[in-house]
């Protein structure tokens, strides 16, 4: 698991079977696993492709999902490795709603998790997740 932010989390499949007691809300958004959550953790699950381009409407189901509850919790985002749709996901997040730029959170990522490597194209559909973000 590795902090992004003080309230935001990326982490594996292995984190999501057993999350630490800080995180009390966690999204999986590997499409190839489901998620069988302890009974005290709000958990849920939005699936994405590996390696694929993320499709804006769900990295916008996903941005809300994480904007909902973090306010109240410590979020983790995970993912197979950690390292590329849940560091996508926590990226769009900051974009989206904590309005950072681009080359900021992907400088802060970096940092605090070595090896991410966002999804194809992750820029570009923030840009998409923006605009419908404005239209909601």
């Amino acid at each position: 698991m590795h902090q992004i932010t003080d309230r935001l989390f990326v982490g594996n499949i292995y984190d999501s079977a057993q999350p630490p007691a800080q995180i009390s809300a966690l999204l999986l958004v590997a499409e190839e696993y489901q998620l069988e959550a302890p009974s005290w953790l709000i958990a849920g699950r939005i699936p994405f492709k590996d390696f694929g381009e993320a499709d804006p409407n769900v990295l916008a189901d996903a941005v809300g999902w994480v904007e909902r509850h973090i306010a109240d919790h410590r979020v983790m985002v995970c993912c197979r490795a950690g390292m590329g749709r849940s560091v996508s996901v926590a990226m769009a997040y900051l974009c989206c709603v904590e309005g950072m730029a681009y080359a900021d959170v992907l400088k802060l990522v970096l940092a605090q998790r070595p090896g991410a490597l966002p999804l194809p194209k992750l820029e570009s559909g923030i840009e998409q997740v923006r605009l419908l973000r404005q239209h909601a």
